[in-house]
């Protein structure tokens, strides 16, 4: 495993994660709900590089399901005043098309690194 690849998309999912939770935060002021966005971009910002490792696009689905819900509770949050594990205790609670919206950005943040992982095996 080239170590060196397997850093920079790691970084590229942060990076990505980091700009898709503040879009997520620039829409949601303005009244719009996308909470695909943090999970998608952090998917995409790891599919910047390539890497063979099948660990990655693993954690980076994970990654992208922890901030889908950290940026639903952040948001709700503002709202009502209650804890994060409130929140993860009563997540079934949410309204489908939440979860759905959350789950969205999970499959982007797991399938775009682990497709650019797959890309070159055929050749």
């Amino acid at each position: 495993m080239n170590r060196k690849s397997e850093f920079s998309v790691l970084i590229g999912a942060a990076a990505g994660g980091f700009f898709g939770y503040a879009l997520f935060v620039a829409l949601a002021r303005r009244g719009y709900h996308g909470l695909a966005v943090p999970g998608g971009l952090l998917g995409l910002g790891a599919g910047l590089f390539k890497t063979r490792s099948k660990a990655i696009p693993v954690i980076c689905g994970l990654a992208a399901l922890a901030l889908g819900l950290f940026a639903e509770w952040r948001l709700e949050a503002s709202a009502a005043d209650f804890s994060l594990a409130d929140f993860l205790l009563h997540i079934y609670q949410l309204p489908r098309f939440t979860l759905l919206m959350i789950a969205a950005g999970a499959a982007i943040g797991f399938y775009v690194p682990f497709r650019r992982g797959q890309e070159g095996k055929n050749t």
